[in-house]
C-alpha cells in the first residue's frame, strides 16, 4: 500500500516571472498512436561530443526527494527518500536530466529511459499500465542519442546525426502551450530546421540549440525574456504574431556584435547562457529579478547583452534554478549567485543576496567537476566522487536524510553512496537524481 504523502511546503513561485503553477496531480494517460520518426534520414555522421561533458563509462543511477508521481523511479509504492537510493537493473547510463518532475536517462549504447510525471507527455513513451510510469522504460528513436536535456513538461534528445528530438509541452503564464505546435507531443517529434546541431539546453519550458555553425536557436516561452530573440510585447501568446513565433525554432541575433562564435549554450530555469570563443564573454538573456543573470537594473533582459559579471571566467558548467545561479570554472572552484533564501548560495546565514560572483566557501579548497541547481538548491560533485548539498530540503530533495533546509554544503553521506564514485547530478523540482560508477562490486543493495 502507498504510504501517505505528508503536506510538503511547496517550491517557491518566481517572483515577476508571470509563471503558472503546474500542477501535481496525476493524470491517467491516454494511449495515443506513436508517429515513429523518419528512419530513412541520410547525413547520419556522428557529431562532436566535446562540449557535452559525457563519459563512455556506464554507471548506476540513484535518486532522492519527492516521488509522488514516480520521479524517484523506484515503484508506485515510494512517494519520498530522504536518502538516496538506487535504481535497479540499470548500470550502463552516461548520462542524466532531472525535469520539474521526471528524470531522463541516457544509456551507454544511445538509448534513452525516462520515468516521472506524464501528464503532458514528458516520458516520450506509453504509460497506460498502471503505474508503469513510475520506473524506468525507454523512448523510441530513429538512432542513439548522445545528449539528452529536460524542462518541466518537457524532453529532448540529440541524436548521433545532428538531429533534434523534442516531446512534451511548455507552458506559460497562460497554461500548456503545446510544443512545435499548440499541442503536446506525447511521442518524439523532429525539430523542423535543416541543421546539424551539436548540443541543445532545456530551461523550464524553452529549448536552446546550437548548430555546427555556431548559430543559436530557440523555442518555447518567452515571457521573461529567456528565449533572446523577440521583444517583450511579442512574447505574450496573445500578441499580434500569435503563439506560433515562440513555438517555432528561431535564430538569436547579436545585434551589438556581429563577430559572436558561439562556443558553449546554457539554460537555467527562465534564462540563456551563450559563451563567445573570441572574447570568452558569456551573453545572457532572461529572467534577472535577483541578479541571477549578473545583470545591474533591469528584471528581465530579452535579447543578448554580455553578462560582465558571468564574463571572463573560463566555465565549465553553468546551471540556473528559480533566482539562483550556480558556475563551476575550468579549476574546480564554485560560484553562486543571485538570491538567498533557503541557503541555496551555501553562504551560511547572510542578509543580502549575492549580487556578485561568490565563491562557495565551504568548497573553496576542494575541486569539483560538476555543478547543478535545482528549483531552489545546489549541488557539487568533487573531484573524488563526493557529493555536497545545501538550500531547500523540505522534501528530502538534498539528500541529507532529514527534510531541513541547509544553507552550507553539507557532504551528503548514506549507505547507499558509500562504494560509489559519483560524476554527475542533476536537480529537479523537489527531487534530485546522480550518477555515479560503483568501486566495490556487489556493494550496493538495489
Amino acid at each position: 500500500m502507498p504510504l501517505k504523502k505528508t503536506t510538503k511546503r511547496p517550491a517557491p513561485a518566481a517572483q515577476n516571472s508571470q509563471q503558472g503553477t503546474r500542477s501535481v496531480k496525476r493524470s491517467k494517460s491516454i494511449r495515443i498512436k506513436n508517429n515513429k520518426p523518419d528512419k530513412n534520414q541520410e547525413n547520419h555522421e556522428p557529431t562532436a561530443r566535446l562540449i557535452l561533458r559525457q563519459t563512455n563509462v556506464g554507471g548506476i543511477v540513484l535518486t532522492c526527494g519527492q516521488g509522488d508521481v514516480g520521479q524517484l523511479g523506484l515503484g508506485e509504492d515510494i512517494l519520498e527518500k530522504t536518502r538516496f537510493s538506487v535504481i535497479p537493473n540499470h548500470s550502463n547510463i552516461v548520462a542524466i536530466a532531472a525535469g520539474g518532475m521526471h528524470n531522463v536517462c541516457l544509456t551507454k549504447d544511445g538509448t534513452i529511459l525516462t520515468f516521472g510525471c506524464n501528464d503532458e507527455g514528458a516520458l516520450g513513451r506509453t504509460t497506460s499500465e498502471e503505474g508503469s510510469e513510475t520506473i524506468p522504460a525507454f523512448v523510441e528513436l530513429p538512432l542513439p542519442a548522445i545528449q539528452i536535456t529536460a524542462g518541466d513538461s518537457h524532453s529532448a534528445a540529440l541524436l548521433e546525426d545532428g538531429r533534434v528530438f523534442i516531446w512534451g509541452s511548455f507552458r506559460d503564464s497562460h497554461g500548456t502551450m503545446g510544443l512545435l505546435t499548440k499541442d503536446n507531443e506525447r511521442f518524439p517529434v523532429q525539430i523542423p530546421l535543416q541543421r546539424k546541431f551539436i548540443k541543445i539546453a532545456s530551461g523550464a519550458d524553452h529549448l536552446v540549440l546550437l548548430d555546427e555553425t555556431k548559430q543559436v536557436y530557440t523555442c518555447g516561452c518567452g515571457e521573461q525574456g529567456q528565449l533572446g530573440r523577440l521583444p517583450e510585447r511579442k512574447t505574450d501568446r496573445h500578441s499580434r504574431q500569435g503563439i506560433n513565433q515562440l513555438l517555432t525554432p528561431g535564430q538569436v541575433h547579436f545585434k551589438i556584435n556581429k563577430h559572436v562564435e558561439v562556443e558553449n549554450i546554457w539554460a537555467g530555469t527562465y534564462a540563456t547562457f551563450i559563451k563567445d570563443s573570441h572574447s570568452g564573454d558569456i551573453y545572457v538573456f532572461g529572467l534577472n529579478n535577483y541578479n541571477q543573470i549578473g545583470l545591474k537594473g533591469t528584471d528581465k533582459q530579452f535579447h543578448p547583452i554580455v553578462s560582465k559579471t558571468l564574463s571572463n571566467q573560463n566555465w565549465i558548467q553553468i546551471s540556473s534554478g528559480q533566482h539562483h545561479t550556480i558556475a563551476l570554472d575550468e579549476k574546480g572552484k564554485v560560484y553562486v549567485l543571485g538570491r538567498k533564501e533557503y541557503g541555496r548560495l551555501g553562504l551560511g546565514v547572510v542578509e543580502a543576496d549575492a549580487i556578485e560572483l561568490t565563491v562557495v566557501p565551504g568548497l573553496d579548497k576542494i575541486k569539483c567537476v560538476d555543478v547543478a541547481a535545482g528549483s531552489a538548491q545546489s549541488f557539487a560533485v568533487t573531484e573524488s566522487g563526493k557529493l555536497y548539498a545545501w538550500g531547500m530540503g523540505t522534501s528530502g530533495q538534498l539528500g541529507t536524510g532529514e527534510e531541513e533546509d541547509v544553507d552550507v554544503p553539507i557532504l551528503i553521506e548514506s549507505k547507499q553512496l558509500k562504494d560509489v564514485q559519483l560524476i554527475r547530478v542533476s536537480g529537479g523540482g523537489q527531487h534530485t537524481i546522480v550518477y555515479g560508477l560503483q568501486t566495490t562490486i556487489n556493494k550496493i543493495v538495489a
